[in-house]
Order: C-alpha cells, then sequence, then structure tokens
C-alpha cells in the first residue's frame, strides 16, 4: 500500500495517476474525497481528513510500504514555520510508528537557504525532519515551478506581461508539476533504494526572464514581455490579493535568496528533467490563454 497526501494538488493528483496506472494498491489522504474524479475513487481507498490531524495520519499509515508527503501551500498561514513544520512532525511519529519503508517528499532546491530564505528555508528544514527519523527518504528539490505563470494569464492576455521579482538577467531555474510528480511516483513505487537524500528535480533550460519572454512571445504569436517587480511591490501586490503578512514576507526573501544565486550549482549539475519551457507553454500555457 502507497499512501499519497494533497491527491488534488498540482503535484499530487498525477502521482497518484502515475502510480494508479502502475497497478500498486494506493491510498489517500482527502479532506474533500468528493474532490476526487469518479475515476479516481473507484480505484483507492480514502482516509477523510486532514494532513494537519496526527490521528489521520496515524490510521492513513498504517500498513503502508511507502508515503509522498507533501506541504500544501497556504497563503493564509499566520506562521510559515509552524505551517511546514507541525504536521511535518506528526508525519515523522506516525512513520516511525507505523514501520514505514520508505518516503518521498517534496522539499526544494538550493544551497544556503537553512536561514532567512522564506519558503526555501521552512521546506528544507521540513525535509530535515523526515530524514532525521531513519526511514528511507528522497526529497525531491524543485526550484521555480513553470505553473506558478499560471497565475497570470490575465496579465498575460491582457496586458502582455508578466511580473515577478526576479533579477531579469539571471538564469531563473524551472521545472514543470509533470517532471516532479514522475520522479516522485518513480521513487515512491521503487523499494531497492535506501537510506536518506536530497534529488533535484529541474528542466532542461537555462532561460532568463527576458529569455522566457521570449520564448512566450514565439509560442503566443504575440509580444509579452518581464517587468521586474521591487520585492516591496511585489509583496504588496501579495498582500493585496490575499496572503498573509507570514507568507508575503516568506515570498520576498524567497526571492532576494533566487536573486542571490540560491539555485545555482544545483541547476548546474542536476540531470535534466524532459519537459522544457517551450513545450510546457505550448501544452499547458497557450491552452490555458485560449481557454
Amino acid at each position: 500500500m502507497l499512501v499519497i497526501t494533497t491527491p488534488t494538488g498540482q503535484i499530487g493528483g498525477q502521482v497518484v495517476d502515475r502510480v494508479l496506472d502502475a497497478g500498486h494498491p494506493v491510498r489517500l489522504i482527502a479532506r474533500d474525497p468528493g474532490r476526487l474524479s469518479p475515476e479516481v475513487r473507484e480505484r483507492v481507498e480514502v482516509v477523510q481528513g486532514s494532513h494537519t490531524d496526527p490521528g489521520v495520519l496515524l490510521a492513513a499509515f498504517a500498513g503502508a510500504e511507502g508515503v509522498f508527503w507533501v506541504i500544501p501551500p497556504d497563503h493564509r498561514t499566520v506562521d510559515l514555520e509552524r505551517h511546514y513544520l507541525d504536521p511535518t512532525r506528526a508525519a515523522c511519529e506516525a512513520l516511525v510508528a507505523n514501520g514505514v519503508d520508505r518516503v518521498v517528499s517534496v522539499s526544494t532546491m538550493g544551497h544556503g537557504i537553512e536561514k532567512n530564505a522564506g519558503h526555501l528555508s521552512a521546506a528544507r528544514a521540513a525535509e530535515e525532519l523526515i530524514a532525521a527519523t531513519g526511514v528511507k527518504s528522497r526529497a525531491l528539490r524543485p526550484p521555480f515551478f513553470m505553473e506558478n505563470l499560471l497565475r497570470q494569464v490575465d496579465a498575460i492576455r491582457s496586458r502582455g506581461t508578466f511580473f515577478l521579482p526576479s533579477d531579469r538577467d539571471r538564469t531563473l531555474a524551472l521545472v514543470a508539476t509533470r517532471d516532479i510528480a514522475a520522479r516522485g511516483a518513480e521513487l515512491l513505487l521503487d523499494g531497492s533504494w535506501s537510506g536518506q537524500d536530497g534529488v533535484p528535480v529541474v528542466g532542461p533550460d537555462s532561460l532568463t526572464p527576458d529569455g522566457m519572454a521570449e520564448v512566450l512571445s514565439d509560442v503566443l504569436e504575440r509580444t509579452v514581455r518581464y517587468q521586474q517587480l521591487p520585492l516591496d511591490a511585489y509583496k504588496s501586490m501579495m498582500l493585496d490579493n490575499g496572503a498573509s503578512e507570514a507568507s508575503a514576507q516568506g515570498v520576498a526573501d524567497m526571492a532576494v535568496a533566487q536573486n542571490e544565486g540560491a539555485y545555482d550549482e544545483e541547476h548546474r549539475t542536476a540531470r535534466p528533467s524532459p519537459t522544457g519551457f517551450r513545450q510546457w507553454c505550448e501544452e499547458v500555457l497557450r491552452p490555458a490563454l485560449l481557454a
């Protein structure tokens, strides 16, 4: 039995599909099972509840050989560190209590991010909690999700512009969530590995934001420009969109770390994942713009 958290999320949902396609028994933790497709619902076991509930985790991990663990984003959290670490501590206790063989989690790419890097620091601290249990673990370490641009579909459509706090002349490491899910499912299904380690997952491109704009312009057959926002303006935009102070500051701190090269070392040395930015724009972003 393999347990998958966030089964309706960007990554978790794709892991569910891949593990089911492999014919492996699956148990899902779902706050609202009604959000699962009928095709998935009839093929899985569901433990209804939240990944933040220690009792739910203890029950869900019973008899499991492997767990796929994700902390879903919550832009309203008032304490970024607790958002990542409190449920992960409960998960660690449930992993050990149930004798789970292996866990695959989603962490983050980056060096020098142990402190003062917002969401990056919190995600890496959660990764370390899992490794400290002694359970076999692999932490997927992605950089910037290509899917983040889907939040700016309206701006790209109406203004021909996308906005980030990233330095326009610095390469931004990118990855498609399909590649994170593919690597996660592969590791979850494979019981042969041992120990604890991080696994960088990054796409094949080396593009600056201006380079991304060139690709977007070509794929969309219209001019798309990149506009760098100052950190205070980017934080204000997030606050205006309903983010909490803690979450908005965490994203701002993360952007500083990215601009200072937090991703550079792993980006240079990681095995490239298959989905390039152009392919993702053609297959995901363009249809979203045309919808």
